[in-house]
C-alpha cells in the first residue's frame, strides 16, 4: 500500500495521534465498551469512527447520546457504505482527514469496526507513508462474547463443532464466520472476554484456555462485564501495530480484499409495542426459529416517553430505555437484521411485524 494518498495533508512537528481499533464479532459488546471509554476518558479529547453493517446508524445513535464532554457529536463519524476492511481508500481516509483537520485535534481516535470486519486490512492502511506520519495504531482490541463462545460459537473446538454440525448439516469447519472471528483474535493486542457474568467460573476458564490456544502471540486475555475496564488499560498500549503486521496472520493474507457475500442485512420497521419484555421475547423466538445472527435497533413502547434500545445475539436479547424521544422526532421503530446468505427475509419480516 505504498504511495501518496490523495487529499491527505502532510504535517510535521506534531506527535502522532494514537488510534485504537475495536473489533469483535456481532454482538460482542464493542459499542458498550466504547461508551465506557467515553464516560471515563480522563480528560482526553476523543474522536470516533463507527462502521455500521447495514443502513441504520444504531451504534452511532447510541454513542451520540452518551452525554459526555470527552467526545462531542462533531467528533463522531459514521461510515455505513460498507465494511471498512473493504472500503479503506474510499471511506476511511476521508473520514480521518476530516478528524485531523478539527481544532483542537483529538488526543486519541477510536475506531469501531463492523462485527463482520477483518481488522488486518484496516491496520495495513496505517502503513501508508502519509498516514504513518500522523497516526499510529495504539492497539487492536478484540471484544469476545464469552457466553457465545462457551456455547460453541466460533471456537476452534472439534467436539463443539461436531455438536453444531449435528444440529445444522450445512455447518462446515471452514465456515467464513469462524474465519472472521479467528482473524479478529489473531490481529489483537488485547482480548476482552465480555459478558462473563453469564458464565460459571469453570466455563470462563475453559473459554479463556480455548482462546489462548488459538493465538500464537503472548496476548493478554481479560475478563469484563459490560466492557468495564480501567481506560488506562485499554488506551496507551503503544503497540504500533502497523509495524507488526507479520505477527498478525490472517486467513485472507493472500487475498486482495474481503467481501461479505456470505451475509445479508435488511431493515424492518416496527409499529409501537405495548411491552418491552414481550418484544424481546418475540425477537428471541424469531432469531431462534430463523437462525438470525444479530438483531439490533430501536422501538417505541406505547405510553413511554423514552426510546427503547434492543440488541440481540442469536436468541439472547437485552433491552433498555436509552434516551427521551425528541420533540417532533418520528417515533417509529427500526430493526437491523443480520444473517447468513439465504435466510428467509420475507418470513422474518412478517414474524417481526406481526
Amino acid at each position: 500500500m505504498a504511495g501518496r494518498i490523495p487529499g491527505l495533508a502532510q504535517t510535521t512537528g506534531l506527535a502522532k495521534i494514537p488510534v485504537t481499533i475495536v473489533t469483535g464479532f456481532l454482538g460482542a459488546g464493542k459499542t458498550t465498551l466504547i461508551r465506557h471509554v467515553l464516560a471515563n476518558a480522563g480528560g482526553r479529547r476523543l474522536a470516533l469512527v463507527i462502521n455500521e453493517f447495514g443502513d441504520v446508524g444504531v451504534d452511532g445513535e447510541i454513542l451520540k447520546n452518551c452525554g459526555v464532554d470527552s467526545c462531542p457529536e462533531d467528533n463522531i463519524v459514521e461510515l455505513a457504505n460498507g465494511c471498512l476492511c473493504c472500503t479503506v481508500a474510499d471511506d476511511f481516509l476521508p473520514a480521518i482527514e476530516g478528524l485531523l483537520a478539527r481544532e483542537p485535534r483529538p488526543d486519541h481516535i477510536l475506531i469501531e469496526t463492523s462485527g463482520l470486519a477483518l481488522p488486518k486490512p484496516l491496520v495495513k492502511a496505517f502503513d501508508w507513508p502519509q498516514i504513518r506520519a500522523r497516526l499510529t495504531v495504539d492497539g487492536v482490541i478484540a471484544v469476545v462474547d464469552a457466553a457465545a463462545v462457551a456455547e460453541g460459537r466460533f471456537a476452534d473446538d472439534e467436539e463443539k463443532l461436531a455438536a453444531q454440525r449435528a444440529r445444522d448439516p450445512s455447518l462446515d469447519h471452514d465456515n467464513p464466520l469462524e474465519e472472521v472471528y479467528e482473524d479478529q483474535l489473531l490481529c489483537a493486542d488485547l482480548i476482552l472476554l465480555n459478558k462473563v457474568d453469564l458464565l460459571s467460573p469453570e466455563a470462563l476458564e475453559k473459554t479463556r484456555a480455548e482462546i489462548e490456544a488459538q493465538i500464537p502471540r503472548a496476548i493478554k486475555v481479560l475478563a469484563t462485564r459490560e466492557g468495564r475496564l480501567d481506560v488506562n488499560v485499554l488506551l496507551g498500549l503503544a503497540a504500533a501495530a502497523e509495524d507488526d503486521l507479520l505477527a498478525r496472520p490472517s486467513h485472507h493474507d493472500a487475498e486482495e480484499g474481503h467481501d461479505h457475500d456470505d451475509f445479508e442485512t435488511f431493515i424492518v420497521a416496527l409499529d409501537s409495542v405495548a411491552d418491552a419484555g414481550a418484544l424481546s421475547e418475540k425477537l428471541a423466538r424469531v432469531a431462534r426459529e430463523h437462525d438470525v445472527l444479530r438483531i439490533k435497533g430501536f422501538a417505541e413502547v406505547a405510553g413511554k416517553p423514552m426510546r427503547l434500545l434492543v440488541q440481540g445475539v442469536g436468541a439472547r436479547f437485552s433491552h433498555q430505555f436509552d434516551r427521551p424521544w425528541r420533540a417532533g422526532e418520528p417515533r417509529g421503530g427500526k430493526l437491523v437484521v443480520i444473517g447468513q446468505k439465504g435466510f428467509n427475509r420475507a418470513a422474518i419480516a412478517a414474524a417481526l411485524s406481526a
